[in-house]
């Protein structure tokens, strides 16, 4: 009895041992106590920093081009920064390099004009396209994009008419606006600094050959192009910080300014009143550190105010207001639409258009101020030609005088060649009478901004904010 009860003990034991061990030796229940909480799995939130096809670059061409093939390459630099939401991913002044495309032929109506004009090289039509980024540190980026219809030119930055003060009063707001304006032409002339300017001596050499019948055609330089991305690039993502969200979307300060590019094309020929105005916002918006508006935020409005161009040199007008904030396209909650008072403030122009904007930022073609000298010179050829001077000219100085006005040089050839008083005559009231029609009588200028035209607006006290939908995925989990 006392055996079997011993041997019972001795089993007893060495079983509770063996489970005791097996339990020590497996690594799944010393890693998994009972008293540890599950763990978090869940990715923390980014922000995907690429830029949309679509995206606009703008830049501007180095150096004087003569044209010569198609092929032939262009080098250029970027004039706008390019933001991807709150991050700068290509500054001003990134190389970017194209070529000539296309050489459109001139039509043979066009090319008659211009021989009577004593022109036998009418200027071509050319299309251009940019294909490589080359980033500071040497890195380079291949690009597809499509220059936007309407750039290609010379253009310039404006700023609003400053706002008239009592004398002696000292208006803060207005201040922090003359400073935010003064601040955007700035940085305008300083990203056109890197153009290869020509000299005076240069210019009147430029001009002398481009009266000749046969002349080279020439793409000027620091014309510039509005080149759509036509596919996106990507510069990595960032996490989405607690400080970040909580101060996205917040009421900007008063005052706020914001840089953006016109996605609707306006043109005061064929614009109406009340039609839609969009403009995206190319920068973000800061207050101190904090970010208020991403890059990519929009801003909706219309047009107020209309008139187009009319006979007698009466030049078009234009007035935009934008009244809607809202969010990105595809944006999550984080910011919601919000109604607003924003006026323009600086745009970009095309400098041949000379377009001013008044305090409210209402834009107004202007006429050159050239016109009345180059209509004196007509006039005064034409009475070289009828004699008003006398005789001490001559009969052949006058008939060319009056061939001059004409038709340039192939009017002074034909003055000067046939022998008829009426003919010079007739030629030199032809000149002026051109002049004057095209100076002082036809339809003025129209006020003209292309699509993803810069403009700087100025946004105004916010109104009661509306909820908008959010969809899916600028923020991503």
């Amino acid at each position: 009895m006392i055996s079997r009860r011993l041997v019972g003990t001795l089993f007893l034991s060495w079983a509770c041992a063996t489970c005791l061990q097996a339990q020590e030796s497996d690594p799944a229940l010393t890693r998994r106590p009972a008293s540890t909480p599950p763990t978090d799995t869940a990715k923390p939130a980014t922000i995907p920093l690429s830029v949309p096809a679509g995206a606009p670059l703008q830049l501007a061409l180095d150096e004087e081009v003569r044209i010569r093939k198609v092929g032939q390459p262009l080098h250029a630099h970027t004039v706008e920064p390019i933001y991807a939401f709150d991050k700068l991913v290509i500054p001003v002044g990134t190389a970017i390099t194209g070529e000539i495309t296309r050489i459109e032929p001139v039509s043979n109506g066009k090319r008659t004009l211009a021989a009577l004009d004593a022109d036998f090289t009418p200027a071509h039509a050319i299309d251009v396209t940019f294909t490589e980024l080359i980033l500071a540190d040497g890195k380079r980026i291949p690009i597809h994009t499509v220059v936007t219809p309407g750039s290609g030119q010379v253009i310039q930055f404006l700023t609003a008419a400053n706002e008239k003060e009592p004398k002696g009063v000292k208006d803060a707001a207005a201040e922090k606006a003359k400073e935010a304006k003064g601040e955007a032409k700035r940085e305008w002339d300083a990203a056109m600094q890197q153009v290869k300017q020509p000299g005076k001596f240069h210019k009147a050499e430029r001009y002398a050959v481009a009266q000749l019948p046969i002349h080279p055609q020439y793409i000027d330089a620091g014309t510039v192009y509005f080149a759509e991305l036509q596919e996106p690039l990507d510069f990595g993502a960032e996490p989405l910080t607690p400080e970040m969200a909580a101060s996205l979307g917040a009421a900007p300060p008063p005052g706020s300014f914001v840089r953006t590019l016109l996605r609707t094309p306006l043109n005061s020929a064929s614009t109406a009143k009340g039609a839609p105005v969009e403009a995206i916002l190319s920068q973000p918006l800061f207050d101190g550190t904090r970010l208020i508006l991403p890059q990519g935020c929009r801003l909706r409005g219309s047009v107020v105010q209309v008139r187009p161009a009319r006979y007698l040199s009466r030049n078009g007008q234009l007035r935009m207001v934008f009244h809607e904030l809202l969010p990105p396209e595809g944006a999550g909650g984080e910011i919601v639409a919000q109604k607003v008072e924003a006026n323009l403030e600086g745009v970009q122009a095309a400098a041949t258009d000379n377009v001013s904007l008044d305090a409210e930022g209402g834009a107004q073609a202007g006429s050159p101020k050239s016109r009345y000298l180059l209509t004196t010179i007509s006039i005064g050829l034409a009475a070289v030609s009828a004699g008003v001077g006398g005789d001490t000219l001559g009969d052949t100085t006058e008939r060319a005088a009056g061939g001059a006005g004409g038709f340039k040089l192939i009017g002074i050839a034909l003055g000067a060649g046939i022998h008829s008083q009426p003919f010079g005559m007739a030629m030199g009231a032809l000149g002026a009478a051109r002049s004057v029609y095209v100076h002082f009588i036809a339809r003025g200028r129209e006020v003209v901004f292309p699509k993803n035209t810069a403009m700087q607006i100025g946004i105004g006290t916010r109104q009661a904010a509306a909820p908008a939908a959010s969809g899916g995925g600028a923020i991503q989990q």
